[in-house]
């Protein structure tokens, strides 16, 4: 705490007691911590007022929002009887308590409607400072939409992101204390901090290090002058957060460009759900897209660097029309499955449509790592059948695959010799139905609750007509679900285990009409194997006689979506074209009339899939409890999954700084939550979910919690490990900063050698390689390189042709600056 004389003292009880001398009436910002980290609750704003050489203070939440229904609680110093409380508003909201206690007056009250309330305050008879205070009451229900962006809080240093193995960040600030900070690549591959939002001005200065020792160009400083301190209070808004309409898309504007450096965090709350949308349009103007699906009072929380913006949270009046959505809700109570022996036959039935078992493969790995393939057998309506036998007990894994890519789900967990009860977190869900659907056809997907234990399990379809369900239990933990709608438009599949959303829940999916012409489509020469990166894939579509717009795009592994290329090449006959880039799984979304034809998405596997996620394990504390202000661990374990992205992220009440230290089996992640609460940790291998994930890590302790839910990640590019290896030793080095000079690599002349030299001094560690060829394509007669000094090298050639010649260099996997030289010899 700062400004006022404080004093703090220790109570008989446990509890402490803070005091304090303002120096002046207003608003003060009370900031209590402990071993250096924010006490729950805290920063909060006290109002304070002179009356009679005394200071009156009133501080609270129940003196600027809540939720109607609810009771808000606020507390003024001094004795009750002082004190003359009124609440005036847009509903009743009486007064429920009001007590001493201690010297401070406890106020409780309830607003029955939405709105805003006046609260008075009056201290012997005189209104005291702030009063009437002005209290935003969001509508029945509170259910809350947000979205987010890193906006200016990423920092990117002159440095190329190579791997984030082993690297730890260091942010230190200048009145001298410490914090870990979260490292990240940025969109030019540059190294970069994530969440940076300076709250001082000064120098910072960031210490990277990788391995134990500082990389190229660390500690980095960074300069930081008014104008670029984090200022919530210099944000502006324009547009529609006063006033909006129902099922329409309302704009807001945002404009961050004089508030500094902070991430931008924006919430539409009331008492029903709205759809929301975040986009750039420059790069200090956001337009943030929101359409409530029913009339009403809303909440806008509008929020820079964690702070709110002047006048958020802002009061919105929704009017128009009720949207007259139905909502249907099937509610199935399911039991514990029985204990299943090791050695014990096992068998499951899930809904799999389009699929021929003959292109299908199911896999078991035990907990030791062995793997066996199961039986798979087609059975009527669209049914597949699953039979293995466990040989160990404890969590095996199950993946399946069809033409070598994992179903949607797989891999999934299979707990032998104990009967699992996980909760929520642990029910899957997923299958055509949730991501298309289609007007009078039955539209399904499979639950997958096995892991979670007995519960009840509600399924519910929200959309502009009634829903139709079919669900079906089919034992040994799976649900098969088909639902039918008669009208098209945005449909919400909300899946629930025990009153509590599951994972990807809800899904929201597009219901088309009926296309009897899509479905005419054919799909002619596709070949979705042996492709490689850099090279066109193209494939055929046969119309037969389908009419329409064609259009396709193509999702990426690294999770991006590219246009694809659609061209007439021959009367009903069209071509598909499409370039890929990177190796792994592309999903290419092929639509006539925004109806998909059959087979799309159609997955198609660029490159090699080395990488396999079922063979990928976590385990460690940090997956299961921690505390504020702790550091928390686990591994994930990649032996015999071979060399992929291995992607973290750590969703929850707070940001959390990532680290990755490679071990034996795999890699270590440490974090460190800043907040109580409830954290998902998310594990992808090659953009598929491991088994088992999301973990949920229950947080203990205090802390401030974020008013959004915050997302941390960090991606770390892994090598093939097998058992018994040794750890493999890696060199880090930066080709950017290798200098190349001399006359050899302008010219050169026929049978006489030239020469230049290299210095590494400022590069790292790595392996230098090169290479020449002449212009009949063939290698030059003589190239080699010879260390001069510790960091320079002298490279020599001879070539026995005239015409341009060709001179490739690497530090590394990177060509060097000017690689490939192109050089005369004459």
């Amino acid at each position: 705490m700062s400004g006022p004389a404080t004093e703090v003292k220790t109570n008989s009880d446990g509890s402490v007691s803070v005091s304090y001398v303002p120096r002046d009436s207003g608003i003060h910002d009370v900031n209590i911590t402990y071993k250096e980290k924010p006490v729950s609750g805290t920063p909060f704003r006290v109002s304070v007022d002179a009356h009679g050489g005394k200071y009156v203070s009133a501080y609270g939440a129940g003196l600027s929002e809540g939720g109607s229904g609810e009771k808000l609680e606020f507390y003024v110093t001094g004795s009750s009887k002082d004190f003359d409380i009124k609440i005036e508003g847009p509903g009743k909201a009486d007064v429920v308590t009001k007590e001493d206690k201690g010297g401070v007056v406890h106020v409780a009250y309830m607003p029955m409607s939405p709105g805003e309330y006046g609260v008075n305050i009056k201290h012997k008879g005189k209104a005291i400072h702030g009063s009437p205070f002005s209290v935003k009451v969001s509508g029945e229900g509170r259910k809350r939409s947000q979205a987010s962006s890193a906006a200016t809080s990423e920092y990117a240093f002159n440095v190329k992101a190579v791997d984030f193995t082993n690297m730890v960040a260091t942010l230190k600030s200048p009145n001298g204390t410490s914090e870990l900070c979260l490292l990240k690549r940025t969109a030019d591959g540059k190294l970069g901090i994530a969440s940076f939002q300076p709250k001082t001005k000064g120098n910072y200065q960031v210490v990277v290090t990788q391995d134990g020792k500082n990389v190229a160009g660390s500690p980095f400083s960074i300069s930081i002058d008014d104008s670029h301190v984090c200022a919530a209070h210099k944000v502006k808004v324009a547009g529609a957060f006063k006033d909006a309409v129902a099922n329409k898309v309302n704009d807001v504007t945002i404009n961050i460009a004089d508030a500094g450096y902070g991430s931008l965090g924006i919430s539409v709350e009331g008492p029903h759900r709205s759809d929301v949308e975040l986009k750039q349009h420059t790069a200090s103007e956001y337009h943030f897209h929101y359409r409530p699906h029913e009339p009403g009072v809303y909440l806008l929380n509008v929020k820079f660097g964690d702070d709110h913006i002047t006048g958020s949270p802002f009061i919105v009046s929704v009017s128009g029309d009720p949207s007259g959505r139905s909502r249907e809700t099937v509610v199935k109570e399911v039991h514990s499955v029985q204990q299943a022996p090791a050695g014990q036959p096992c068998h499951l039935e899930l809904k799999i449509p389009g699929t021929d078992p003959l292109d299908m493969e199911a896999t078991l790995t035990s907990p030791s790592g062995k793997s066996e393939l199961c039986e798979i057998r087609g059975m009527p309506d669209n049914l597949c059948s699953l039979k293995f036998t466990p040989l160990e007990e404890g969590v095996n894994t199950i993946s399946l695959k069809h033409k070598g890519i994992h179903f949607a789900g797989s891999p999934f967990q299979y707990t032998v010799g104990k009967v699992p009860a996980g909760g929520s977190h642990k029910v899957e869900f997923g299958g055509p139905g949730v991501e298309q659907g289609e007007v009078d056809s039955k539209n399904e997907f499979n639950i997958y609750y096995r892991e979670a234990g007995a519960g009840s399990i509600s399924i519910s379809v929200e959309g502009p007509s009634k829903a139709q369900f079919d669900v079906v239990d089919r034992g040994n933990g799976y649900i098969t679900v088909g639902y039918i709608v008669s009208k098209e438009g945005e449909y919400g599949v909300h899946v629930k285990f025990n009153d509590e959303h599951v994972p990807e829940s809800p899904a929201l999916v597009r219901v088309l009409p009926t296309s009897m012409d899509a479905k005419k489509i054919t799909i002619v020469g596709l070949r979705d194997r042996g492709l490689e990166p850099g090279k066109p894939v193209v494939f055929n579509l046969a119309m037969n006689g389908a009419k329409g717009e064609l259009r396709a795009l193509v999702n990426t592994p690294s999770e991006t979506e590219e246009d694809v290329f659609v061209t007439e090449v021959d009367d009903d006959r069209y071509a598909v074209r499409f370039l890929p880039k990177e190796n792994g799984v592309h999903y290419v979304q092929i639509k006539l009339n925004e109806a998909h034809i059959p087979g799309s998405p159609v997955p198609i596997l660029v490159g090699k899939l080395g990488a396999d996620p079922a063979l990928v394990f976590a385990k460690g504390p940090g997956l299961e409890a921690g505390e504020s202000g702790k550091e928390s661990k686990f591994t994930v374990t990649t032996l015999n999954a071979g060399a992929g992205t291995l992607a973290v992220n750590v969703i929850g009440p707070s940001k959390v700084a990532l680290v990755c230290t490679e071990v034996q089996d795999g890699y270590e992640f440490s974090y460190t939550p800043m907040a109580p609460g409830v954290y998902m940790v998310m594990i992808k291998y090659s953009n598929v979910t491991i088994a088992g994930a999301p973990f949920k890590t229950v947080v203990a302790g205090q802390g401030k919690k974020s008013e959004i839910t915050e997302s941390s990640g960090l991606f770390v590019e892994t090598v093939e490990k097998k058992p018994g290896e040794s750890k493999v030793k890696r060199f880090r080095g930066d080709a950017s900063k290798v200098v190349a000079n001399g006359n050899g690599l302008k010219k050169g002349f026929h049978g006489r050698a030239a020469a230049f030299t290299l210095d590494v001094k400022d590069a790292g560690q790595s392996l230098l390689t090169m290479g020449m060829i002449s212009p009949s394509g063939n290698p030059v007669s003589e190239l080699s390189f010879k260390k001069q000094k510790p960091t320079v090298y002298n490279v020599s050639y001879n070539c026995q042709e005239k015409g341009d010649h060709t001179l490739t260099i690497r530090w590394g996997a990177d060509d060097i600056p000017g690689s490939p030289f192109t050089i005369p010899v004459s």
